[in-house]
């Protein structure tokens, strides 16, 4: 993949399954091929901080994922490209390039969608414009935009955990808690726009969220966008995102695979401890239930 071609498109676009294998091969400390600390320097890490990432499990994510905050506007598919070809490691270039390339054409595919939607309904007594692409999303929301419905919280799943959703569903909703969740394939209505929804349901209609991790989450694309949407609505760093929009990652399963390194940093209610399992439901929704 030629550097220009993601020049523009910001690291974000890269999804979990690339970053995991970037770690892979640059997370090992090798004396005859670059790595890490060698990528670290490159983006302008003085000694001491790269000492400090030393006790990362994965410093390469770390680095991925601290660079947006620390070079806004310059942490870009195309500007690791080069760093990666500046470092002779032609090995990862010919195995993540396509993958890489793919991740660009599907992040560029989204925004050429997002500026195809109709551009603003006529408003007389709002602030802020409604477009016709969100209006009328959800199966209770007013047709016309006036009083768009409200979630306690977004919940952030694949497919093949719609059991365990179901369970929250019973334990949160039909429970003395009476906590309101924002569930997709119930609530959502069809025939919009999935990533414009998403994010406007994230960022606008849902105080918190929570992230159901299992193996199969680490697969999901939708996933993967709606977590790092989440995490990005801080421009100063991660750990602030975790507080504005409160992310609870909530481990539904055993897993086989790594626990997503992103979520590292924030506390998590793990249904899978048999130990802790009575009070699972109770912390949750206390924490769902914070100012």
């Amino acid at each position: 993949m030629a550097d220009g071609a993601g020049a523009e498109v910001p690291l974000a676009a890269l999804n979990y399954s690339v970053r995991r294998r970037l770690g892979l091969y640059l997370n090992p400390r090798v004396p005859v091929a670059a790595d890490w600390t060698t990528l670290a320097e490159q983006l302008g890490y003085e000694f001491l901080e790269i000492r400090a990432l030393e006790g990362e499990a994965d410093p390469t994510g770390r680095l991925l994922h601290d660079w947006p905050a620390r070079c806004p506007g310059r942490a870009t598919v195309g500007r690791l490209l080069q760093l990666l070809r500046a470092l002779e490691r032609h090995d990862v270039l010919a195995d993540l390039g396509p993958r890489i390339e793919e991740d660009c054409k599907k992040y560029l595919e989204r925004k050429r969608q997002e500026a195809e939607q109709p551009v603003q309904v006529p408003a007389v007594d709002s602030s802020e414009p409604k477009t016709l692409e969100r209006q009328g999303i959800t199966i209770r929301d007013d047709p016309l935009g006036q009083t768009p419905e409200l979630f306690d919280a977004f919940i952030c799943y694949c497919h093949r955990d719609i059991e365990f959703v179901q369970e929250m569903i019973q334990e949160l909703e039909q429970t003395e808690h009476r906590l309101k969740l924002c569930v997709f394939d119930r609530d959502v209505l069809p025939g919009t726009c999935v990533w414009t929804i998403t994010s406007e349901l994230i960022e606008k209609r849902c105080r918190r969220m929570v992230v159901v991790i299992s193996d199969d989450y680490l697969d999901s694309e939708e996933c993967d966008f709606q977590t790092k949407f989440a995490l990005s609505l801080s421009p100063v760093h991660i750990a602030n995102g975790a507080r504005s929009k409160r992310l609870i990652p909530v481990k539904c399963k055993p897993m086989q695979k790594k626990f997503p390194s992103i979520l590292n940093f924030i506390t998590v209610c793990d249904y899978t401890n048999r130990h802790t399992q009575k009070w699972f439901w109770t912390r949750l929704a206390k924490s769902l239930l914070l100012p």
